[in-house]
């Protein structure tokens, strides 16, 4: 039986050894934190979200930036001191503008895939992560926001998605706490909100359930490889150890490209920050005035998804910063106004702020391949939508190894 080590314990290496570990190998994973999906698994927007698959690399998504790069509480906010990573990043981010239609109707495909294995797996494993099946509602607040949208919306619907338009009417009427006026919008009743935290704790479990070993607390600090096998070096509170695999395959997030340089590849990945924050619904007034329905909001690039009965949560912007982890007063307030405005009967009194680094490739497509090295697997990269896609990248990488 071949031996296989996974880096990384946040949704994409749990799945990952929860793929591998279906078909039959011996799994070990490795997560620096006490428990899985601490970092960016933690408490992203909640959406899965094939409707929300365009890539960014796209001439009016460039506009926008370069307009927002001086406004402190733009959707998308870039900190002007270069350095090569950011700049070399954002030159492979421009010249991936002409494959924007062929990598959004390929990240629809793969959202698809997902979203099905990921069903699939949660109802065999039994797993409880506050699961929502009523869709994703799109909003546009203006005629202009809707055309843009409907050029993407062809897109979509040749890569397989079931999405509809709807009238300012059909907004309010699909989702009737929503305060605002708005032009039109989409709905997409396939996608599905949950718990990122809740599913991979519980698939975790599950992996061990199945025989897979789950280093937590253990950092890895080095990786050798040859043409036949890997070696991993990590240090625990019990010590250093250095062990050797059939394979190892990296999943680690905004730490894949280290780690990847220690095994000679390359890996042109950039940490983008996003925020979220989760408002305890503690009152039977805010319960009945938040969103059932999970939203996207096109002018502040904002989305909201209901957790349960008792919680919302409400995330997005992107901040190209390096590796800040910072949360900034002046990223976390609009998206509290975002509530305020659109929701006014939720409580704002219990706030709780989030912050994590997005692993973004400048393509905006999750890197799924094998290294320079036979022994060494990538399943990284995945950005805004690792929730999303991770179920069909865990299964295409272990695919792979046959």
């Amino acid at each position: 039986m071949q031996t296989i080590a996974v880096i990384g314990g946040g949704i994409t290496g749990v799945t990952t050894a929860y793929a591998l570990l279906r078909r039959g190998y011996e799994v070990t994973l490795y997560e620096s934190h006490r428990y899985a999906a601490m970092e960016t698994s933690y408490a992203n927007g909640g959406q899965l979200s094939a409707s929300n698959a365009e890539v960014w690399n796209s001439l009016p998504t460039l506009l926008k930036g370069l307009r927002w790069i001086f406004t402190q509480e733009a959707p998308l906010l870039v900190n002007p001191k270069p350095s090569w990573h950011k700049l070399s990043w954002m030159a492979a981010f421009v010249a991936a503008l002409p494959k924007h239609d062929d990598n959004t109707c390929e990240t629809v495909r793969l959202a698809l895939q997902a979203r099905e294995h990921l069903f699939t797996w949660a109802r065999e494993e039994k797993i409880n992560f506050d699961l929502k099946k009523e869709g994703i509602l799109h909003v546009y607040r203006s005629r202009e926001e809707y055309q843009q949208a409907a050029r993407i919306q062809r897109l979509l619907t040749e890569a397989g998605l079931e999405r509809h338009p709807v009238t300012a009417e059909d907004i309010h009427r699909l989702e009737p706490t929503l305060h605002g006026h708005f032009h039109a919008g989409y709905y997409t009743p396939g996608d599905a909100t949950g718990d990122i935290h809740k599913f991979t704790k519980g698939l975790a479990t599950a992996c061990e359930r199945r025989g897979g070993k789950i280093h937590y607390q253990t950092r890895v600090d080095q990786l050798l490889a040859d043409e036949k096998q890997a070696w991993v070096t990590s240090h625990s509170p019990s010590g250093t150890h250095t062990q050797s695999y059939d394979r190892v395959v990296i999943c680690a997030g905004t730490a894949s490209r280290e780690l990847g340089a220690q095994v000679d590849d390359k890996l042109n990945i950039y940490p983008v920050k996003g925020y979220s924050i989760t408002l305890d619904l503690k009152d039977k007034a805010s319960r009945e005035a938040a969103p059932n329905v999970s939203l996207l909001d096109e002018a502040h690039k904002l989305v909201s998804s209901r957790l349960g009965a008792s919680r919302l949560r409400v995330a997005g912007t992107a901040e190209f910063n390096g590796y800040n982890r910072d949360i900034r007063d002046d990223r976390i307030r609009p998206l509290i106004r975002w509530v305020e405005d659109f929701f006014p009967g939720v409580s704002t009194e219990s706030v709780v702020p989030w912050t994590g680094l997005r692993p973004m490739t400048p393509d905006m497509m999750p890197l799924v391949k094998r290294g320079k090295y036979p022994s060494v697997y990538y399943n990284t990269g995945h950005g805004h939508l690792g929730w999303t896609l991770a179920a069909a990248t865990a299964e295409m990488l272990a695919d792979s190894l046959r």
